[in-house]
């Protein structure tokens, strides 16, 4: 009964603002790694952001790095992407996924290193 759920895409004109959410069933987020992945049409897969278990680090991909904020909130196992600043090469479809790799500069980035996924939210960022 392993479910991950994304929410909160949607449209949004460019500089505006969205809050992903990424809400887990079945096992508690705190003690994983979770990573957010996007994918566009004809694109690769690219690695957002991640972070880790309760005590560990975040990491975020060049593009979104002081635009975009991953955050948990245990008590509601569920862990968020805000993003900001949004601009039309954001659009894609957002994913969550969680694994037990770590999030680094050189752990959490790629799709290999996590192991359950969620079915993703579109964000479209468009005037």
């Amino acid at each position: 009964q392993l479910q991950l759920v994304e929410s909160g895409g949607g449209l949004v004109q460019p500089g505006g603002s969205l809050r992903l959410s990424c809400t887990a069933s079945g096992f508690t987020l705190d003690d994983h790694t979770i990573g957010w992945f996007r994918q566009a049409p004809g694109k690769v897969r690219e690695g957002v952001s991640c972070i880790d278990t309760s005590e560990g680090t975040t990491n975020y991909a060049a593009s979104v790095k002081g635009r975009f904020t991953i955050s948990r909130d245990n008590a509601e196992n569920t862990v968020y992407l805000q993003a900001n600043s949004l601009k039309p090469e954001d659009s894609a479809v957002y994913s969550c996924a969680v694994g037990v790799g770590g999030c680094s500069a050189y752990h959490g980035s790629q799709p290999f290193e996590y192991d359950y996924w969620g079915q993703g939210t579109q964000l479209t960022v468009s005037s």
